[in-house]
């Protein structure tokens, strides 16, 4: 049996890496000539890299970790399915116990009527089902012109052709051709960009009316679909002033379109509830859920339907489906996960305890000469970062310059924090302690000041004309 516990040395590995491993959005040249950084271990909000370096992960991996690394739980609950079942499929009428019990669960956490699973592999593919979903569903209500789903720019659903193309985010969409026709985007609810002389709450409706002025561009009966994340995660941790979910719920109501929450990131108590829908009040008729579904200890993503979509889908056959949906070592950990998140009460510490706590040190930031905005919503944050606050300029600098510096620094300081442009963003594990978000406000406050004198000292505290 293969064991990597006693690795090679880094050099090896980085070596190794970059002669064979094609990386996720990557410039595969650069990164070969920089050296990738190895993880090796992880225990709890702590990541160990090959050089024994201890670094504390403020973005839960990529948003999924939400109940740390490490728990033997959930190897203990693949190991036994393993043993028991280790795949069968759910085609041809066939179905098993764990895919059962987890779709009975996630029913059971789901508000509302959302009371149907489609499994997937990931985030990705549940929103490439529910391109698909939505169409059919239309289709068969004898609607089949209802085909267009709409978006909204700067948004991520994922990366494959379909998810790409929901998505909103230009850099994808210029590779590959992309969006993939019937599909549009409209205005993201980001004041601090978008905002002009607007008060949050005025560019709240603003925003939320573009979806209105799109639909009726667009045509009532050509529209299937909006979907949107309750906080736009990967887009920044853009949070939507408060006027804007409530009128999103009303044009859909009013104008005959399924409502899609994307809870890939918000779901799972990352908000401080179970769902971001529940946070925001958005009543959706579907729901987009991965990530911490199992915490990221194995692949696993779905669309929750709601009873009345369901049972138009089910009424004919639904030609979609993957391999591994519903892959019944995938649903045995989910189950683990969603059992210590219920029981060791995880998501209501989080909304009593932990991100309240998060909160006041977050708030902190605003006071920092490069903070210009301080965006937060229970277990995810970011800081706008801008050369002159009073106007909320963009800097000069091509965007994601900065971010990058501050990004190097945070990393330099043995914390991950992602930058997206020049947003600074966290989203650490839900059980990060009091002690360890101090730990983690102080580095980021010392990789903020060492921006701030970098940009100084380059002239880049410019902003844009």
């Amino acid at each position: 049996m293969t064991r990597l516990f006693n690795h090679k040395p880094t050099a090896e590995l980085q070596s190794l890496d970059a002669a064979h491993h094609m990386h996720p959005f990557t410039n595969g040249a650069q990164l070969a000539e920089k050296g990738t950084r190895v993880i090796t271990r992880a225990q709890g909000c702590t990541l160990t890299d090959s050089d024994g370096a201890e670094i504390l992960d403020a973005m839960a991996g990529l948003w999924c970790v939400n109940i740390g690394y490490g728990r033997d739980e959930l190897a203990r609950a693949a190991f036994e399915q393993m043993q028991e079942l280790p795949y069968y499929n759910t085609f041809f009428q066939t179905s098993h116990p764990p895919v059962i019990e987890l779709a009975q669960r996630i029913a059971a956490l789901t508000p509302f009527d959302l009371n149907h699973v489609f499994f997937a592999n990931g985030g990705s593919d549940a929103n490439d089902t529910n391109i698909r979903m939505v169409r059919t569903y239309w289709a068969l209500k004898g609607k089949p012109s209802k085909k267009t789903i709409i978006s909204r720019v700067n948004a991520y659903h994922g990366s494959t052709v379909g998810a790409a193309s929901l998505g909103g985010m230009t850099p994808m969409h210029e590779q590959g051709g992309l969006p993939i026709p019937d599909i549009t985007h409209i205005k993201q609810p980001h004041w601090w960009a978008e905002g002009g002389e607007m008060s949050p709450e005025e560019f709240g409706l603003h925003a939320a009316r573009a979806l209105e002025r799109e639909i009726e561009r667009l045509g009532q009966d050509n529209v299937a679909a909006f979907i949107a994340e309750p906080v736009q995660g990967a887009g920044a941790v853009i949070v939507p002033p408060e006027t804007y979910w409530p009128e999103i719920q009303r044009i859909c109501d009013e104008h005959e379109i399924l409502l899609i929450a994307d809870e890939v990131i918000c779901g799972f108590g990352r908000t401080g509830n179970w769902f971001g829908s529940q946070t925001f009040g958005i009543r959706p008729d579907i729901m987009t859920i991965a990530k911490g579904l199992s915490s990221g200890y194995a692949p696993i993503g779905a669309s929750v339907v709601s009873d009345e979509v369901a049972a138009v889908i089910d009424s004919a056959e639904f030609n979609h489906g993957y391999t591994y949906s519903g892959h019944p070592v995938s649903c045995a950990v989910a189950l683990e996960n969603l059992r210590i998140l219920d029981e060791e009460g995880i998501v209501e510490r989080v909304k009593t305890e932990t991100a309240p706590y998060l909160r006041e040190k977050w708030m902190t930031f605003a006071d920092h000469p490069l903070v210009g905005e301080v965006r937060i919503s229970g277990m995810m944050a970011a800081l706008q970062l801008t050369p002159d606050k009073a106007s909320r300029a963009a800097f000069a600098a091509a965007p994601g310059t900065v971010g990058t510096i501050c990004r190097d620094f945070c990393f330099g300081a043995n914390l991950i924090m992602r930058h997206v442009k020049d947003s600074m963003i966290i989203s650490p594990p839900l059980v990060i302690t009091k002690s360890e978000i101090d730990e983690m406000a102080d580095r980021a406050h010392k990789a903020l000041d060492l921006t701030y004198d970098r940009l100084k000292d380059e002239g880049l505290l410019v902003a844009a004309g």
